[in-house]
């Protein structure tokens, strides 16, 4: 594995083990032979989870690549990939143009940019109707947690506003090369029935984030050093604190917020 060895640059800790790459493929549901579910994997590197994928009849499989190396790698081991691996950043990939009838999104997420990536997957929630993604434990709980968890935040809310989350399993440092310093999990996103938000959903999100900027601090304060002091007004949720709110008490919240500002 020295050519993996090689390659510790943009955060990523290469998946080794064949048994948890199949299980990763084997969570994401796919189409049919007939019509295969469009599917991008995010962060390809040696191809340890990629050879699963095109080995599946039902998924049309494309690939994202940062790396220069790795693509070269992919290129020589699996040439008939070649013409759907995209060299580039993920983040900034234009998805509506690349993929206009949708996709879903799989991979073994860098750890430095796997918020981002589900940060750009809320932005094309309407293109994107399920992700399975190994991610850093801690970040992977924080997402699927209910309300009232201490790991409860900003993206949990929005992230379970449009897709409902499953915590699939924890996968050892043992299997990764480098070893993380850290475990990881496996998540699986599906869009839910919520086409929109009943408010202002520009708004919503800017009320979460401003709930969650104090977060030891009553929801009162927290929103009160954004917004305003709301000419005085009060909701029943100020004497709460952000991680007590589920994603309908924000929407409520948000809808309060808009008549007051």
């Amino acid at each position: 594995m020295s050519e993996v060895r090689a390659k510790k640059a943009l955060g990523q800790h290469f998946l080794v083990d064949l048994n948890i790459a199949r299980k990763i493929c084997e969570a994401l549901a796919g189409g049919t032979p007939e019509a295969p579910a469009i599917v991008l994997e995010v962060g390809c590197g040696m191809g340890v989870l990629t050879q699963f994928l095109l080995g599946r009849d039902d998924l049309a499989t494309w690939g994202a690549e940062i790396d220069s190396e790795s693509v070269e790698y992919l290129h020589a081991h699996y040439p008939a990939f070649a013409p759907r691996l995209l060299e580039g950043d993920f983040l900034k990939m234009e998805l509506r143009e690349l993929f206009p009838a949708g996709l879903k999104i799989i991979g073994n997420f860098p750890y430095n940019i796997s918020s981002q990536i589900f940060f750009k997957i809320l932005e094309h929630r309407d293109l994107v109707p399920e992700c399975v993604g190994m991610i850093q434990k801690e970040v992977a709980v924080r997402i699927a947690e209910p309300p009232g968890s201490r790991e409860y935040g900003i993206l949990s809310v929005l992230l379970q506003a449009w897709y409902d989350i499953e915590y699939l399993f924890t996968v050892n440092e043992s299997v990764f090369d480098p070893p993380p310093k850290v475990k990881s999990a496996v998540i699986r996103l599906r869009r839910n029935g919520v086409e929109r938000l009943d408010c202002d959903e520009k708004l919503f999100v800017r009320v979460v984030k401003a709930s969650f900027g104090q977060r030891r601090k009553m929801i009162r304060n927290s929103l009160r050093a954004v917004f305003g002091d709301f000419r005085g007004a009060e909701h029943p949720y100020f004497s709460r604190r952000a991680e007590q709110l589920s994603v309908n008490e924000f929407v409520e919240l948000t809808q309060w917020t808009q008549q007051h500002l």
